[in-house]
């Protein structure tokens, strides 16, 4: 084993293979590149308090805090690390599995392959070309997921979940209070399950949609931009249900007070360009939306384009 205690900015290299990385972090930044070149690299541009140490045993590089493991990391009292920051960058092979955990600090990760987990209480997280399955676990923290091929789950107090462009198998997510806005790639995930106590939830479909669909809010206004899906009930609770094309994929969302809105991206033509929807069957004609205060279906707009809403 080789050990390394940092206390000022230090750039390290290891020229043996690593295949697993381990990194907590109280305040500051942390960013995790895969690459498929050359062997991992560490650079520690900053650091203020207790010494970061860094450990590598067999194929396992692990960067954090004597007093600062893994196991119980959400419970980690977040006063201990006042007087402690650190900027960490890593680059490592894209097949690494990679486990980071953050304390008010923030965290990014891209470009890797292996599987990911990411624990925040209070810091937030930007996911970026994720091939392999990925966790995450924050208390208030906030994730954003931008072009994750892999499977993602998703477990918050009140952070907020954003998904951009979407396209792994599935999307798993649960939340107290936090907001989850979810747009689905072309090739998005077939199964998506989203769930929240009073967080609002909103999912834009591909065109042509594929997917069987239910969503549920107890007491929340309901948007539907749909027309092949039935909205339920006019006071208390609200449902959405129907297929969409021949209903393979599964889309379910579920809120208590939250409001929940199913949006559609434009459809595109051979050359990518957006083209008019006033025709689609699928599509609909606008917006059909339910609130606590009865039903309002809104109609088609007169130019016959999709609904006002954009993510």
């Amino acid at each position: 084993m080789s050990e390394w205690s940092v206390t000022e900015p230090t750039k390290l290299t290891f020229d043996e293979p690593v295949s697993d990385l381990h990194v907590r972090l109280v305040n500051g930044g942390v960013n995790v590149v895969g690459t498929d070149e050359g062997p991992a690299r560490l650079e520690v541009s900053e650091i203020e308090g207790p010494p970061l140490m860094v450990t590598r045993q067999g194929g396992t590089l692990t960067v954090t805090y004597e007093d600062l493991p893994w196991k119980g990391f959400l419970k980690w009292l977040e006063g201990k690390g006042l007087r402690r920051s650190a900027l960490v960058s890593l680059a490592v092979p894209a097949g690494t599995r990679v486990e980071v955990g953050v304390v008010g600090a923030t965290a990014v990760l891209s470009g890797i392959e292996g599987p990911s987990v990411v624990k925040g209480v209070t810091g937030d997280a930007t996911l970026v070309g994720l091939a392999g399955p990925v966790r995450a676990d924050t208390v208030a923290g906030n994730v954003e997921a931008q072009n994750v091929t892999g499977d993602l789950r998703f477990n918050s107090v009140s952070g907020d979940l954003t998904v951009v462009e979407g396209s792994g198998p599935s999307v798993r997510a649960e939340s107290v209070s936090g907001s989850m806005i979810v747009d689905l790639a072309p090739e998005g995930p077939t199964d998506v399950r989203l769930t929240s106590v009073s967080g609002e939830i909103a999912i834009r479909l591909p065109y042509p949609a594929d997917a069987e669909v239910e969503a549920n809010t107890a007491s929340g206004a309901i948007s539907n931009a749909f027309d092949d899906l039935r909205v339920h009930g006019q006071w208390g609770a609200h449902k959405i249900t129907g297929r969409l094309g021949a209903g393979n994929g599964t889309l379910r969302a579920t809120t208590v007070s939250g409001s929940i809105a199913l949006l559609r991206r434009p459809a595109r033509d051979a050359d990518g360009e957006a083209r008019d929807l006033k025709d689609d069957p699928q599509a609909g004609s606008g917006d059909n939306s339910v609130s606590d205060r009865g039903a309002d279906h809104a109609g088609s707009p007169a130019d016959g384009t999709t609904d006002k809403k954009v993510l």
